[in-house]
């Protein structure tokens, strides 16, 4: 069965905020303690990744990884991935122990509970404002210490589901070459097949990234921005163009 019928499915859709809220509400009082000093934030990222493979486990996804490198401890990376569903940061947090210190977006402040700690430790841009992503440097440096990395999605929006890859932005590069870390490029495959943002498909499934060997920015100038974001698009973009599975989901979306 390629996706569950409609009734199972619009309960597997629902349970997935179910989980989300009900495990917040219940982490409030060590999240209210563990995101007011910035010293916290490893023993708060333990606490995500429990959290986060509630998430993706309860939902019903297991994940299938194959590593070209791995991370080390203690050492600052540029987490680089393609985006195509809500559940995508939660498999970056669970694939990393590395602390993750997100770039996103202002409008999910907005959602109840959730955003009241994504203020408190997700590095907001407001893309329309020059001065906000001027300040994003400000924060990142600050924050970009014992081990603890960034994470964004470069396309800065999920793409329409016939879209195979979006145009990425210039932030994510332009902060890799500023800190001078290494990108961890991954290629998520599945996420838009089994949890786009269409509540009327999905299934719980295996879900296939790729680590790949990470791109050094070491003596990189921002002169090198450019050809440094195509090499992170290319690489995502053949791994997907040569994916039978995504290739056949993004084809059907483009019929429809």
């Amino acid at each position: 069965m390629r996706y569950l019928k409609i009734p199972i499915l619009l309960v597997w859709r629902a349970w997935f905020y179910v989980l989300m809220f009900t495990t917040i509400i219940i982490m409030v009082p060590f999240l209210l303690v563990l995101t007011a000093k910035e010293e916290y934030y490893h023993t708060f990222w333990k606490m995500i990744r429990i959290w986060a493979k509630i998430i993706v486990y309860g939902m019903g996804f297991r994940l299938d990884v194959e590593y070209e490198q791995k991370i080390e401890a203690d050492k600052s990376y540029m987490f680089s991935a393609n985006h195509a569903s809500f559940i995508d940061p939660f498999v970056m947090i669970v694939l990393s122990k590395n602390p993750i210190v997100f770039v996103g977006k202002k409008e999910l402040v907005k959602i109840p509970i959730f955003g009241f700690f994504y203020r408190r430790v997700v590095i907001m841009v407001d893309r329309s404002n020059g001065q906000s992503r001027k300040n994003v440097y400000a924060r990142a440096k600050k924050r970009l210490k014992n081990g603890v990395c960034m994470g964004i999605f470069p396309e800065g929006l999920v793409p329409d589901e016939d879209v195979i890859l979006a145009p990425f932005k210039n932030g994510a590069f332009s902060l890799a070459i500023e800190f001078e870390i290494p990108i961890v490029v991954q290629t998520y495959y599945d996420p838009k097949r089994f949890f786009s943002w269409n509540f009327f498909k999905g299934r719980p499934g295996l879900l296939r990234i790729k680590q790949h060997e990470f791109l050094e920015t070491k003596n990189l100038t921002q002169d090198n921005l450019e050809e440094l974001k195509q090499k992170t698009f290319d690489i995502i973009y053949n791994e997907l163009i040569h994916d039978e599975k995504y290739m056949e989901d993004t084809n059907r979306a483009r019929k429809q």
